[in-house]
């Protein structure tokens, strides 16, 4: 069953009319981890799920999941996955405990592993809630009972279309503790999100924009991608001269450099490790006062930046 990747497509292109909503998508998602897909509305990231879960068909290119394209999918093979979608699909006419009943019982779970839905309605903090209406509660709570209604089979792949969208910071937190014990129980999870700093919780991260996959990698590796390096900003208690800037410009280990006020400065190397104790045993040479050296790791709001601005399509996962 695991021999071939969890999810893969090859050159996937779709397009709706004249619109072009994704653009040649090649990337691998392996199975056991956390793959983020991270965006700005409208980038793709919805056509993308729907690509993989079979909803629409690609223009042209190869969708593979589970090991097979998404139309040749089995009930068997569908029972194996779970869809949380962007929008609300639940019934508003039905409380929240009557929804959750309803979902799993698409999936013929028995009296007995029904037992779990109380567990998943405490998870999204819904239990003191369970017998209002729909109809009643706020669109947040709404995107709650999605995910525990996509969770209640225990799926083995899951996809999650802005799961934390509208939630609250804490929350949003708790969900991303879930979806870590969900791989470690072996699940594969397939995340889309605005949030780009929920990209530090993923193994593998896709950068997508405009329709077009900018990069998938770490979180670590598209933060050196992004800058061509690693970080280490350094400041000292003097003024730098015109003879000590240019020395460390032209050191060896640093690319490039940036100034940080008067006394401060932001190196790219090729790595932190290695290069801060060459650039305080440099100081001492120039008898310089290092107050501080120490590496940075830029937000992945400016990562993401980084890599649009850049943007050229490079996916390494493939």
């Amino acid at each position: 069953m695991l021999e071939s990747p969890a999810i893969r497509t090859q050159e996937v292109t779709k397009q709706f009319g004249e619109q072009l909503a994704v653009d040649h998508l090649t990337f691998t998602v392996p199975w056991g981890v956390i793959f983020g897909f991270i965006g700005p509305s409208g980038s793709g990231k919805t056509t993308t799920i729907r690509l993989l879960t079979g909803l629409t068909k690609p223009t042209s290119g190869k969708v593979t999941v589970l090991g097979a394209t998404p139309a040749e999918f089995t009930q068997k093979m569908r029972a194996r996955l779970g869809h949380m979608p962007q929008h609300f699909v639940l019934y508003q006419d039905l409380s929240i405990w009557e929804n959750l009943n309803f979902a799993a019982s698409l999936y013929g779970l028995s009296r007995q592993e029904r037992k779990r839905l109380e567990g998943l309605l405490e998870f999204v903090e819904l239990s003191e809630h369970k017998r209002k209406l729909v109809r009643n509660i706020s669109g947040g709570m709404q995107r709650r009972l999605s995910l525990a209604a996509t969770l209640a089979h225990e799926p083995e792949l899951v996809f999650l279309d802005e799961p934390t969208a509208g939630v609250d910071p804490i929350l949003r937190r708790k969900f991303w503790t879930r979806f870590e014990t969900l791989k470690e129980e072996g699940r594969t999870l397939f995340i889309t999100t605005q949030y780009v700093s929920e990209a530090a919780y993923c193994d593998f991260v896709g950068v997508i924009a405009e329709g077009r996959l900018l990069a998938v990698d770490t979180p670590q590796a598209l933060r050196r991608r992004a800058y061509g390096g690693e970080i280490v900003d350094l400041y000292t208690a003097e003024y730098l001269e015109a003879r000590h800037l240019a020395g460390l410009r032209a050191h060896p280990l640093i690319k490039s450099l940036q100034p940080l006020g008067n006394k401060g400065w932001r190196a790219v190397v090729d790595d932190s490790g290695t290069a801060m104790p060459q650039l305080m045993k440099w100081s001492q040479e120039q008898n310089l006062t290092l107050e501080s050296i120490e590496e940075y790791l830029p937000p992945f709001d400016d990562v993401f930046v980084e890599l649009v601005s850049n943007g050229k399509p490079n996916a390494s996962l493939a």
